[in-house]
């Protein structure tokens, strides 16, 4: 597993990859040409990918991704250290709160 502030990123077998890649939407890329996993709705940094490589959003479920990193990437953003990330698949799960009457994805 792999964390980077509110970001978690687990690697996932193969098939259950290829599994969501079947019913599940590809993100396109911002304009600087990066797969963004989060982006900080209060500083505008974000946790992003620039390799080569899929991001898959759920169309169902806000949050619900899967990426897949053919020849592997690095996990970057503007306040903490850059992140290795083996080739592969994984699942990346937004770090959320609780808050009196709800359940909402953290805020960066």
């Amino acid at each position: 597993m792999y964390r980077q502030g509110d970001v978690l990123i687990v690697p996932i077998a193969a098939e259950n990859g290829a599994a969501a890649v079947e019913r599940w939407q590809p993100a396109p890329r911002d304009r600087r040409g990066r797969m963004v996993l989060a982006l900080g709705e209060v500083t505008g940094h974000a946790h992003a990918i620039t390799s080569p490589g899929k991001l898959f959003h759920d169309p169902h479920t806000p949050n619900s991704m899967v990426l897949h990193l053919p020849e592997g990437g690095r996990l970057v953003h503007e306040e903490h250290a850059a992140i290795g990330l083996p080739k592969g698949w994984y699942r990346v799960v937004r770090q959320r709160e609780y808050v009196p009457g709800a359940v909402r994805i953290v805020a960066d």
